[in-house]
């Protein structure tokens, strides 16, 4: 079973309905987001959270900003909501490219449009950027599934496969970008093993990963963040696999905090590391990993586990909700266009001015 993360219910003036992923395993619970405000919250509490859905909410959040608008004529006004909600959401997260990337499409987009159409009425106005919106969800439906048809072949009969968090159905609009290679290799009738590292400190992979490939019918053994070098060493792991928040020109690769050890880990035994990732989270404007912006979360995650305190109180923490994995240790990056061997800025830069196969 594939679920969706998040879906667009009714026209202009409906809402996004998400799967509250705070809830998930022990409840599946659905959200309606019928404002910015809430749906601002739900990003950042990780109600809702995977970069590339993000960006598909985002998208969808400037259409719940629109219906502000509702009842006026004025075109004027709805590019003043526009451009105020565009720079609300876009402090929702700090990381993950695709929501920055998703909203100034929407804005070009409607910008493009109250120009080229001085005439035009508000409700117009409207339906194109819930248009938009659409567009960017089928498109990332499409990418993900031709990540996973690109990156299936990786996958070997009898494999152990790492993955970190969640890079499935629930961090995107369509399959996944990580799980979507193992979602497709299963298809193929592959077999292999997965191993889920729980991701600490909120268990993205622990509560979100096993439970999708439990639903898909796929092999998934949890174990904790500190065992996969020893899991490597006795030869259970023999591909890593990961999504990522945003891809820098040099190749240089954010994800989950605990990625960049993994990476250290695969290279010391000699064992791949992959990163799946549509084409909208490179970041050319990020010249490597050192520019990315990263997340500092609250220390409660941290302290607190199943609301009870587990560390003293008054302690300092330190709370980074990501990492960068530098090129170097990356064996390939596979994207809905083609696969990067051994990335680089070379190679990245090519891809994404004429999307030719890069290997």
């Amino acid at each position: 079973m594939i679920v969706k993360a998040l879906e667009w219910i009714g026209d202009i003036d409906g809402f996004l309905e998400i799967i509250d992923q705070r809830e998930l395993p022990g409840g599946f619970v659905k959200l309606q987001c019928r404002n910015v405000e809430t749906l601002f919250e739900a990003i950042k509490t990780l109600a809702i959270r995977g970069a590339p859905a993000i960006g598909v909410g985002a998208a969808y959040g400037l259409v719940l900003a629109m219906q502000k608008a509702a009842g006026s004529n004025d075109v004027e006004k709805g590019l003043r909501i526009l451009e105020q909600s565009v720079e609300y959401l876009a402090t929702s997260r700090p990381t993950a490219v695709n929501l920055f990337w998703a909203l100034q499409r929407v804005q070009e987009k409607a910008g493009q449009f109250a120009a080229e159409h001085p005439e035009a009425e508000l409700q117009d106005f409207r339906k194109i950027i819930l248009a938009e919106a659409k567009a960017i969800y089928r498109e990332d439906v499409d990418m993900c599934l031709r990540i996973g048809q690109n990156g299936q072949k990786f996958i070997k009969d009898g494999a152990g496969i790492l993955t970190h968090c969640n890079a499935g159905a629930l961090a995107t609009a369509g399959q996944g970008t990580a799980l979507s290679v193992l979602f497709e290799a299963h298809k193929n009738g592959k077999k292999f093993k997965v191993f889920a590292d729980e991701t600490r400190p909120l268990l993205q992979g622990a509560r979100l990963t096993a439970w999708e490939l439990k639903q898909a019918g796929i092999d998934v053994t949890v174990i904790c963040d500190n065992m996969a070098g020893w899991m490597m060493k006795q030869g259970e792991i023999n591909a890593v696999i990961t999504g990522a928040d945003r891809i820098a020109a040099n190749g240089d690769t954010a994800n989950k905090i605990g990625t960049y050890g993994l990476s250290i880990l695969a290279r010391e035994h000699k064992v791949p590391f992959y990163i799946a990732a549509p084409s909208s989270t490179f970041d050319l404007s990020i010249k490597s990993g050192s520019e990315i912006p990263i997340e500092q979360r609250a220390s409660e995650e941290v302290t607190n586990f199943a609301q009870r305190r587990i560390a003293p109180q008054d302690v300092d923490v330190c709370n980074p909700a990501f990492d960068v994995t530098d090129a170097r240790d990356i064996t390939a990056i596979i994207t809905d266009k083609c696969v990067i061997e051994k990335p680089n800025g070379e190679k990245i830069l090519k891809f994404l001015s004429d999307g030719m196969n890069t290997q």
